[in-house]
C-alpha cells in the first residue's frame, strides 16, 4: 500500500473504528439465530440420510415369496441376488462404529418376513463396535439372535479387538463350505476394531508400527500396503479364510472416494500390493531402523518367499465371483441430503464436492473467501463473477487434517478447529449473517464428546480467551465449551450417531 506513515495510520485507524462499531453489538442477530437453526438442521438430515439402518434397508432386501436376498441399490442394474434355499448357514460378521446397528438391520430383513417354501438358514454372528457406540436396545437383539458383541478400542486398537478379530477368522474358517453365506459389515473405525497381528507379531508391534508410519508422511495409500503384511485379516484375508463360502460385504464409507481396499484395510477385496511394494517404501523413507525389528524381518522373510502374500484377484473366491461389495452409504449421500435440506429451507445451493481435504484452518479459509465474496452482493449487484444469489447455501463433505506441534497441548478435532479458525476469519472480514457449521458424522469429533461447531461473525467476540492462542494449542474444544448469554454454544453435540461417512460442513449467507 503506498502512501504516507501518517496516510497508512489514518487507514488503519478507520478500519479499525469501523470494525469496533461493528462488533459493538456482538449478540447474534435474529437471522444469525434462524441461520444457526438452519444449518443444524442441514447437518442433521446430512447424517440421517447416511443412517445405516437406512443404507442397509436401501441395498440389502428379502422376497419371502421366491426365497431370494437381492443386494444393491433398488435403482441400479449392478445387484445380486442369493437364492436362500442354497444355504445352510447365514454368518453375520461386523466391525466399525456402524457395525452393531448394521448387523441388526441385516437380521431383521431376514427375519421379520417368513419364506413362504422352507425355513431361512440358521444366522449366528460376530459384532466388533466401539465402546458405547452399541445402544441397549442392540445389545439384547443381536445377543438373542445368536450373536456375539464385543466392544473394543478406537483409534487404538487393544487387547479385546484382537480377541474379536482371533474369533472372527476362526468361526469363518469353521464354516467355510459351498452351504454357508457370509455377510460382512463394515464401516469406519474397522482397521482397528479388526486387528489381529499375525503369530509372530505382537499387538504392540503394530501399535509401534502405526505410530511411526504415521508419522512418516506415507499417505494412507501407502502406510496401508504396509500393514497389509502384517495383520492376519486385512488385504482380502477375510475372504480367503471364507472360500468355499459365498461372502456378502455392505460396506459404509469413510474414505474418501470409496476406495474398497482402503475400507478398513480392504478385508474381502483382493490386494494389489506385495510385499515388495512394502520394502521399497520402507528402504525410500528411511523406515528400517524406526520400525520394530520383528517387523522389518517380516517383511524381508516375505520377499524371499518365505511367507504367503495376501490374496490377490488370482484367489479362487474372487475368481469364481463367491465375493460381492456394495457400499450402502458415503460421504456424497450425505452431502446430498444437505444440499436438498438447504434447498428446501430457501437458499440456493452450491455443492463445492465431497473430497475436500487439508489442513482444517487453510478449508477455515477458503470458506470464508467464498462467504465474503458472496457477501458483497448485499450490496453491489454487479459482483463480478457471482457464484449464487442471496440466500446461499456452501455444502461441502470430505475430511481435513490438524497438524500437531510441540505446542500442542489442547483437547479438539478437525471439525471443532475448522469452525473457531472460521470464525475468527469472520470476525477479521467484517462478516455478519455468514454461518458455518462443521461436523463428523459419527458425532465425535477427535477425542471429544463434540461432532463439530457451529459459528458465525461475532462468535469470538462474544467468548471469552484468546482465539489465536486456542488456535495455536489446538484447543478449539475447551474455547468453544462456553455458555453464550443466550444459552446457546458453538459445540454441536450429537452423541455417538452410529454411523460413520467422514465429515459435512455448511455454510449460509444471507
Amino acid at each position: 500500500m503506498s502512501g504516507s506513515p501518517e496516510t497508512r495510520s489514518h487507514l488503519g485507524q478507520s478500519r479499525q473504528e469501523a470494525t469496533t462499531r461493528l462488533f459493538s453489538s456482538f449478540q447474534r442477530t435474529e437471522t444469525e439465530k434462524l441461520m444457526t437453526k438452519d444449518a443444524l438442521s442441514i447437518v442433521d438430515k446430512a447424517i440421517q440420510a447416511v443412517s445405516p439402518v437406512s443404507a442397509v434397508k436401501n441395498h440389502l432386501r428379502f422376497d419371502p415369496y421366491n426365497c431370494v436376498l437381492r443386494a444393491g441399490a433398488s435403482d441400479s442394474s449392478n445387484t445380486k441376488s442369493y437364492n436362500l434355499q442354497d444355504f445352510d448357514d447365514i454368518l453375520i460378521i461386523a466391525f466399525g462404529k456402524a457395525s452393531s446397528a448394521m448387523a441388526t438391520t441385516v437380521i431383521k430383513q431376514l427375519t421379520e418376513q417368513k419364506m413362504s417354501n422352507g425355513n431361512i438358514p440358521s444366522i449366528q454372528g460376530i459384532v466388533v463396535v466401539k465402546d458405547e457406540h452399541c445402544t441397549s436396545e442392540e445389545q439384547t437383539f443381536l445377543e438373542s439372535h445368536n450373536t456375539v458383541l464385543y466392544e473394543a478400542s478406537h483409534p487404538v486398537p487393544d487387547k479385546r479387538g484382537a480377541l474379536a478379530a482371533k474369533e472372527i477368522m476362526a468361526r469363518v474358517s469353521t464354516m467355510a463350505s459351498p452351504r454357508s453365506l457370509v455377510i460382512c459389515c463394515i464401516s469406519g473405525g474397522g482397521s482397528a476394531l479388526f486387528c489381529l497381528p499375525q503369530d509372530r507379531l505382537s499387538l504392540d508391534d503394530l501399535k509401534k508400527t502405526s505410530s511411526v508410519l504415521l508419522a512418516s508422511g506415507l499417505s494412507i495409500q501407502e502406510i496401508n500396503v504396509i500393514r497389509k503384511r502384517l495383520e492376519d485379516g486385512k488385504g482380502g484375508r477375510l475372504a480367503a479364510a471364507a472360500y468355499p463360502s459365498t461372502v456378502l460385504s455392505l460396506v459404509l464409507s469413510d474414505v474418501l472416494g470409496d476406495p474398497l481396499d482402503l475400507i478398513a484395510s480392504g478385508p474381502t477385496v483382493p490386494d494389489t500390493s506385495s510385499f515388495i511394494d512394502a520394502w521399497q517404501l520402507i528402504e525410500k523413507n528411511g523406515l528400517q531402523t524406526k520400525l520394530p525389528s520383528s517387523v522389518v524381518q517380516m517383511i524381508k522373510d516375505g520377499l524371499d518367499g518365505s511367507l504367503p502374500d495376501s490374496p490377490s484377484e488370482d484367489h479362487p473366491i474372487f475368481q469364481e465371483g463367491k465375493c460381492k461389495t456394495v457400499v450402502v452409504a458415503n460421504n456424497e449421500l450425505a452431502v446430498e441430503a444437505a444440499a436438498a435440506e438447504a434447498k428446501r429451507r430457501g437458499y440456493g445451493t452450491v455443492v463445492l464436492g465431497s473430497r475436500i481435504e487439508g489442513e482444517a484452518k487453510h478449508a477455515a479459509t477458503f470458506y470464508s473467501a467464498m462467504a465474503q465474496h458472496l457477501a458483497l452482493q448485499r450490496e453491489d449487484k454487479h459482483v463480478p463473477f457471482p457464484i449464487a444469489k442471496l440466500p446461499t447455501a456452501l455444502i461441502a463433505g470430505g475430511e481435513t487434517t490438524v497438524s500437531i506441534g510441540p505446542d500442542a497441548d489442547g483437547k479438539g478435532g478437525r471439525n471443532q478447529e475448522l469452525g473457531l479458525a472460521a470464525a475468527l476469519k469472520f470476525k477479521e472480514l467484517g462478516l455478519r449473517n455468514v454461518v458455518l457449521a462443521s461436523v463428523g458424522t459419527d458425532g465425535t469429533d477427535g477425542p471429544t464428546d463434540a461432532a463439530g461447531a457451529v459459528v458465525d461473525g461475532a462468535t469470538v467476540a462474544r467468548l471469552t480467551g484468546s482465539v489465536e492462542d486456542a488456535l495455536r494449542r489446538h484447543d478449539a474444544y475447551t474455547y468453544l465449551n462456553q455458555v453464550e448469554e443466550d444459552g446457546h454454544t458453538p459445540l454441536i453435540i450429537t452423541g455417538p450417531t452410529g454411523t460413520n461417512v467422514a465429515d459435512v460442513c455448511v455454510v449460509l449467507i444471507r
